[in-house]
């Protein structure tokens, strides 16, 4: 089954902040750069956020990343002698606060394209197509 939203799309639509059904920029509100829209602005009205709790998914990818991304290299870095303790721990404190933030808007979307892309069927404009190739067929 082909549908018009491939997982290639997917994927650059989820890398690239974007709404995974029409590829719009409106997965934020508009002026308020941390906080999800409920559904895509650009017309398209694809739910956002799926389900009460659907945001420990990116929670916990942010956290993955934060850790395996930035305090694990600062570790490294203070193992391997190349900085000192006290810059170890600025480095890893600042960083435990403000990489999360800069990351959450990535691991939002990170989050849907991961969903998406697993559950490419459920995406409203991929379901328009089933429908219409089921009606074709009767």
């Amino acid at each position: 089954m082909k549908f018009p939203v491939t997982r290639g799309q997917i994927i650059v639509r989820g890398l690239t902040n974007r709404c995974p059904n029409c590829g719009a920029r409106s997965l934020f509100e508009p002026g308020k750069p941390l906080t999800l829209a409920a559904k895509c602005g650009a017309g398209c009205g694809l739910k956002l956020e799926r389900d009460e709790g659907n945001f420990l998914g990116a929670m916990s990818l942010n956290y993955g990343v934060t850790v395996c991304g930035f305090l694990v290299p600062v570790l490294l870095a203070f193992l391997a002698g190349w900085i000192s303790g006290t810059a170890a721990a600025v480095l890893a404190g600042a960083g435990a606060i403000l990489f999360p933030i800069v990351f959450y808007r990535s691991s939002r979307s990170w989050w849907l394209m991961n969903y998406y892309l697993v559950l490419p069927h459920h995406l409203p404009a991929n379901q328009r197509e089933i429908a219409t190739g089921e009606d074709a067929n009767t």
